[in-house]
C-alpha cells in the first residue's frame, strides 16, 4: 500500500514533465518549421539593402505578410545566431516557407537572385546611372563620379578622362546593390572583349586610335534611329571627313548642353564648345554617349555611298542627299511637315 502511494505521485509528475517537454518540443518545432503561408499566386520578393538593420528587415517581412509572427521569427534568429550577417540581395519566398528555411536563406545569401538589366545603346553615363539605380538600387551619384574619374578609368585600362564611350550597352545580370565598381568593371571588360584585335587593326586602316573610333561610333549612334541606317550615316560622315568638311553632327552639341537634350537653336550652333562640330573640324574630344556594338561596327565598316548630307524625314528615318541643294529641298519639306504636325496638335488640344 505504501509503495502504491509513492509510485502514483511519481508517475503523475513524470507524466506532467513529459507533457511539458512534448508541448515545448511541439512549440519549438512549430516556431522553426511551421509554414508561413500567404494568399495569391507567385512569390514574395524580399530586398535587403546595404546598411539595413535586421530589425527593419523583419519589420518588412511582417508588414508584407511574408512571416506570420515577428516574435517567432526573432526567436529563430536569436537561437541560430548571425542575424547581423544577413546578406544584401534580392530574394524570393514561396508560400509555405518556414522561419528556419527563410532565416538560413537570408543569413547565407543562398537564393540571392540575379537581376537582368538592359542598358540601351547610346545611353550616356548619367542615364546609365539612373537605370542601374532604378533596377539595382545602387547609388547613381557614386556611379557617375566613378565613371568620370580618370584614375579609375586608367585602372580599368582606359587611358582617358573617364569611361564615357566604354560602358558597353548590353543586357547584363547583376545582384541587388551590386558594387558600382563591379558594374562598370564588367561593362568595360565586355567592351574590351568585343573590341578585338581585328577591330583594332581596322582602326589603323583609318589612322584612328580606339578612342577616335569610339568617338565616331558615338556620333553615328546618336544620329541613327533605325538600325539599318547606321552604316549609311557612318558612310556620310566618312565622306565628309575625306572631303575636309565639318561633321556638323547634332549629337555632339547636345552633349555639351547643360539643359539637353532639347531642340537645338541657331545660338547653340555658334557655341564655343570643343564638342561643337558645326564650328570645329574633325572629331570632338571624346565620345558623346556609349555606343552599342552595331554602331561601333558601322563606324569601322561604313556603307560606301556618295551621300554628304541627311535630314530627318519625320518618320524615324532620314533623307540622304549628295548635294547641298538637294539637302535644302528636304530640309524645307521637314520644316513644313513639322509645322503641320504642330498645328494639328494645337487644334486637337483646343478641340
Amino acid at each position: 500500500m505504501n509503495g502504491f502511494r509513492v509510485e502514483k505521485p511519481l508517475r503523475i509528475a513524470l507524466l506532467i514533465l513529459a507533457s511539458g517537454l512534448l508541448a515545448s518540443a511541439a512549440s519549438i518545432l512549430w516556431v522553426l518549421f511551421a509554414p508561413n503561408t500567404f494568399p495569391g499566386p507567385g512569390e514574395r520578393v524580399i530586398f535587403i539593402s546595404r546598411g539595413q538593420t535586421f530589425a527593419t528587415v523583419v519589420d518588412s517581412l511582417v508588414s508584407k505578410g511574408t512571416v506570420r509572427s515577428r516574435f517567432q521569427f526573432m526567436v529563430v534568429a536569436h537561437a541560430l545566431g548571425g542575424a547581423e550577417r544577413v546578406q544584401v540581395g534580392k530574394y524570393a519566398a514561396r508560400s509555405g516557407i518556414s522561419n528556419l528555411e527563410l532565416f538560413l536563406m537570408l543569413r547565407s545569401g543562398r537564393g540571392n537572385q540575379l537581376i537582368q538589366v538592359t542598358v540601351p545603346e547610346g545611353s550616356r553615363i548619367r542615364a546609365q546611372a539612373r537605370i542601374f539605380a532604378r533596377t539595382l538600387g545602387i547609388d547613381s551619384s557614386r556611379f557617375a563620379r566613378l565613371a568620370f574619374d580618370p584614375l579609375w578609368a586608367r585602372s580599368l585600362g582606359i587611358d582617358e578622362s573617364g569611361l564615357e564611350g566604354y560602358l558597353l550597352p548590353d543586357t547584363y545580370n547583376f545582384y541587388w546593390e551590386q558594387d558600382e565598381r563591379e558594374i562598370q568593371r564588367r561593362q568595360v571588360e565586355s567592351f574590351q572583349k568585343f573590341f578585338s584585335d581585328t577591330l583594332r587593326a581596322r582602326c589603323g586602316e583609318f589612322g584612328w586610335t580606339v578612342h577616335q573610333a569610339v568617338t565616331f561610333a558615338s556620333i553615328v549612334e546618336g544620329e541613327a534611329v533605325l538600325d539599318e541606317e547606321r552604316p549609311i550615316i557612318s558612310g556620310v560622315y566618312h565622306n565628309r571627313i575625306r572631303k575636309g568638311m565639318r561633321l556638323e553632327a547634332d549629337p555632339t552639341i547636345q552633349y555639351s548642353l547643360e539643359d539637353g537634350p532639347r531642340r537645338l537653336t541657331y545660338e547653340d550652333l555658334k557655341s564655343n564648345s570643343p564638342y561643337n562640330t558645326y564650328r570645329y573640324a574633325g572629331l570632338p574630344p571624346g565620345p558623346v554617349n556609349n555606343p552599342g556594338k552595331a554602331a561601333i561596327l558601322s563606324a569601322l565598316y561604313p556603307q560606301g555611298n556618295g551621300y554628304l548630307f541627311f535630314v530627318a524625314n519625320g518618320r524615324g528615318g532620314h533623307w540622304f542627299t549628295r548635294t547641298y541643294d538637294e539637302h535644302l529641298h528636304y530640309v524645307r519639306i521637314y520644316k513644313r511637315d513639322r509645322r503641320a504636325r504642330a498645328a494639328s496638335a494645337s487644334n486637337s488640344q483646343r478641340g
